[in-house]
């Protein structure tokens, strides 16, 4: 018998504890799985009496801001100390860097926002990534805000990627905020405060600010200890530690969002994730209009000035993020960011918008990438024994899908089959690609990364980075020598005024003489030194590079690696293999002491038989190899070789595995 009502409610109480929302169904309820629903105020976000009803906030009572910095000058740091004095739950350090990956590396590699209220107004604060590589996701989030808070480290001022992203801030008119952080280290005065604020300003004026631009505020702060002042201190013990004076600027600095809320509803989608049972869910800042839940919505695609609607659907949710947490909403207007589940085709860069809009708004433009690789099915004698995701049409699709949500990144098939040539921004932004990949399961094998060149006026032009390096007095030398071998030109050398003892110089170098080069730089500094480096320009190709690298020890046999064979081949080189592994014929095992490669049995076991000899019963001691991690391994190979990468191991080894085919290829190569 059908339980009554009364006792039907308490029984769907208890199975299923959700906070109660207007219109959220029973099925909604049961497929929420990431987004958590807030208690009584999950729909009711703040009631305005000049919005259009008591749920839609007006845009004179919101403030769009993004945080942006260079890497490791404490912006995430800051948003969480934010968040904390705004009453938010934040149940661990870097609360915005949800990826995995990002809490393992401690850098911001998404973009991502969060929406808290301070005296009355809703604030939208985006949290950007600091380095270069992923600035494909500054580029696509700073239309949403209309104001930005410039972290800078008093200690270090502005360095090559705050160049970076405070260029493309001041292109769309964005009215910055001075944020001077780590004020509270002993090596910061008053005096090196000012040192950086004019800094910061001749930046700003050779970056084309206007002069409302360069008419910044400047706040002092310590992200780590949790305050910001108006003017400069060190924040004794008895001081009040609050964030409250940068909040109040941006209040008083950024300007509000324009919009009509009487106008037809168009969003502009400016990041995308997928849900197993929502489907895509698309956000961005609301142009203009309002949306609720059940509203008609299409998108459109603007090409070449012409404007083609598709995916006609229904809006099934609307979330906002809060704090830490996501709630469901039953309208949004002008102004506002928020997040749009019920279409399935959209991405990033289209328009959202009402069923009798025709028009799509412009959608940011993007740097064009500046290195390739090729992505390929795995061939190598060991694939299929790690992974599960092997052919070529699982590679493609997840490649495209990730195209399809960060549009700094390029696919496009080759010639050859199941391979894709996979387009970025630099070798850290697909080193990402590839350790997300191979933790889904995929097996594949990797090609070198490939300089993307052009050509104006029948010359030839590279991509150019401008370098930061700060290392002790004692290793700038030997610095200046490597870099002199891979093209860079010297531009400044002076102490730097934080520390004693150490120097800052100051390179341009083409983007092929820096891939690899990290690794070979922190043995160098014996891992005491800093190197910043951002995109400069495409400038005039600067001829081949010197000698960067050493030959390899090719492996010539197949099967497991003894210590016996390794013992002897020590002396020729360093090893990137230990006995137990399995390898086979063309696999790279190690760097040759030489220029030039050499091919090694290291399979070999000790002979068994009756026969003494004076090394019959000697130790076997060997040195413990260098284990080659992902991204070394982009910067490590060679234009004749391939990384194979698996869900367990990483390993190089030649195009070709069949050695006689390799001396063919070579002599091939010679007599052209």
């Amino acid at each position: 018998m059908m339980p009554r009502a009364p006792a039907l409610a308490s029984w769907m109480a208890r199975s299923f504890p959700v906070a109660p929302a207007r219109g959220l169904s029973f099925l909604a309820a049961i497929g929420r799985r990431r987004f958590s629903v807030a208690a009584a105020a999950a729909s009711e976000v703040v009631d305005n009496p000049s919005a259009v009803d008591n749920k839609v906030v007006s845009p004179s009572s919101i403030r769009n801001v993004a945080i942006i910095a260079h890497v490791d000058h404490g912006k995430t740091t800051l948003l969480d100390r934010i968040l904390r004095q705004c009453g938010a739950n934040v149940p661990r350090e870097r609360a915005m860097d949800s990826i995995a990956l990002e809490r393992e590396r401690g850098i911001t590699i998404a973009s991502k926002y969060t929406s808290i209220t301070w005296k009355g107004m809703e604030l939208n604060v985006v949290d950007t990534p600091g380095h270069a590589d992923f600035g494909g996701e500054v580029e696509r989030v700073v239309g949403m805000v209309e104001g930005a808070v410039l972290v800078v480290d008093a200690g270090e001022g502005p360095l090559a990627q705050t160049k970076f992203v405070v260029a493309k801030a001041l292109k769309l008119g964005l009215r910055p905020i001075l944020l001077l952080n780590k004020v509270d280290r002993p090596s910061v005065t008053e005096q090196r405060c000012s040192e950086v604020e004019t800094l910061v300003f001749d930046l700003f004026a050779n970056l084309g600010a206007s002069d409302e631009q360069l008419e910044f505020p400047v706040l002092y702060a310590s992200a780590k200890e949790g305050w910001v002042s108006r003017a400069y201190t060190k924040c004794t013990e008895g001081e009040e530690r609050t964030v409250a004076p940068l909040m109040d600027a941006i209040v008083e600095h950024v300007a509000a969002p324009h919009g009509d809320l009487h106008a037809p509803f168009r969003m502009l989608v400016s990041m995308m994730e997928r849900d197993v049972y929502l489907g895509r869910i698309l956000t961005g800042r609301i142009a203009s209009g309002v949306v609720r839940v059940g509203d008609r919505v299409h998108g459109l695609r603007g090409t070449e000035g012409n404007s083609t609607p598709f995916d006609e659907c229904k809006v099934v949710k609307l979330m906002k993020r809060k704090g830490t947490s996501t709630v469901l909403v039953d309208c949004a207007g002008a102004g506002d960011i928020v997040s749009v589940a019920g279409l399935s085709q959209p991405s990033i860069g289209h328009t959202v918008s009402a069923a009798e809009v025709t028009e799509a708004l412009p959608a940011a433009a993007m740097d064009p990438p500046t290195i390739s690789m090729t992505f390929s099915v795995n061939d190598s004698p060991l694939a299929g024994r790690e992974g599960h995701q092997l052919t070529g049409p699982k590679i493609g699709e997840r490649l495209m899908a990730e195209a399809e949500s960060n549009l700094s990144i390029g696919v496009l098939p080759t010639a050859g089959q199941d391979a894709y040539e996979v387009q970025g921004r630099g070798e850290l932004q697909l080193g990402i690609l590839l350790e997300n990949m191979r933790r889904e399961g995929f097996e594949l094998s990797v090609s070198p990364p490939a300089v993307m060149y052009k050509e104006e006026n029948g010359k030839k032009l590279e991509p150019i980075e401008e370098v930061i390096i700060e290392v002790n007095d004692d290793h700038a030398g030997l610095i200046i020598e490597a870099l002199s071998h891979r093209r860079a030109e010297f531009l400044e050398m002076g102490p730097c005024p934080e520390a004693v003892g150490r120097t800052r110089l100051s390179f341009t170098c083409p983007s092929r003489g820096l891939v690899g080069y990290r690794s070979v730089f922190s043995t160098d500094t014996h891992g005491t030194g800093f190197m910043h480096r951002a995109f400069l320009t495409y400038g005039k190709y600067r001829g081949p590079l010197g000698n960067v690298r050493k030959g390899v020890l090719v492996s010539m046999a197949s099967g497991v690696i003894t210590a016996h064979a390794l013992m002897g081949l020590q002396a020729r080189g360093i090893l990137f293999v230990e006995p137990g592994m399995e390898t086979y014929d063309g696999m790279v095992i190690g760097e040759h002491s030489r220029e030039t490669d050499l091919e090694v049995n290291p399979v070999r076991s000790k002979e068994l038989n009756n026969i003494r000899a004076a090394g019959k019963d000697e130790n076997v001691r060997l040195t413990p190899p260098r284990m080659i991690l992902l991204e070394e391994a982009i910067g490590y190979v060679a234009g004749d070789e391939l990384i194979e990468v698996t869900p367990k191991a990483i390993r190089l080894r030649k195009k070709f595995l069949d050695a006689s085919r390799r001396r063919t290829t070579k002599r091939a190569k010679k007599a052209d």
